[in-house]
């Protein structure tokens, strides 16, 4: 079942930013100035504790229940091996966002890249299958640019040599694209909610 956007057809979604404290300053972006129909649903000042399962309790409660499109900010501190990085809180609120259960309904996923990571997950260089001998475009989409929980739920396993969107759960793109049509890709990760591919997403993969 293939997506389908109309052009000009779009409606506000509930939004949950998830962004590592470094790239703030674009997620007040996306709040403030950018010209986008959506409900922010976004953790806008800390919560005060240090207990870390309060806080998510909190966040799923307050936050991502009610939210329907999670915006994951991809900057140079979000991935899984980085080091010296903490990424519990942008994991789990991935795995929230994945999980389809009493109280939480899946989100749809809109990774968006920021621009210190644009050369890292997009070189400029393409790959010559050795399945189907046709061209396929590098995304360097794993452990050393995302967290898992993004990696698995782009790259769901197939018996292809490649993947088509409407493989893909999670949906990709740069922040100046964002930025040019937030509504289009924001619809297009709300969609996948209940396209075929959901049910081969993973929460903890």
């Amino acid at each position: 079942m293939p997506l389908e956007l109309i052009p000009g057809k779009f409606m506000a979604h509930k939004c949950f930013i998830s962004f590592k404290t470094k790239d703030i300053g674009y997620k007040t972006f996306i709040h403030d100035h950018l010209n986008v129909d959506m409900i922010d649903k976004s953790l806008h000042d800390p919560i005060n504790s240090n207990d870390e399962d309060y806080i998510m309790r909190k966040i799923r409660e307050n936050y991502l229940s009610d939210s329907t499109v999670t915006i994951f900010l991809i900057g140079d501190r979000s991935a899984e091996n980085s080091l010296y990085e903490d990424q519990c809180f942008i994991k789990r609120e991935l795995q929230s966002s994945l999980y389809d259960g009493i109280g939480n309904t899946k989100n749809g996923i809109l990774g968006v890249v920021l621009p210190s990571m644009i050369e890292k997950i997009f070189p400029k260089s393409n790959n010559i299958c050795s399945v189907c001998g046709r061209i396929h475009t590098i995304v360097k989409i794993n452990n050393d640019t995302v967290i898992k929980e993004f990696v698995y739920n782009y790259y769901i396993p197939n018996d292809k040599c490649s993947w088509e969107e409407d493989d893909r759960y999670c949906v990709l793109t740069t922040w100046e694209n964002f930025c040019n049509n937030p509504n289009y890709y924001i619809d297009m990760a709300f969609l996948k909610r209940t396209h075929s591919i959901s049910a081969k997403t993973k929460v903890k993969p």
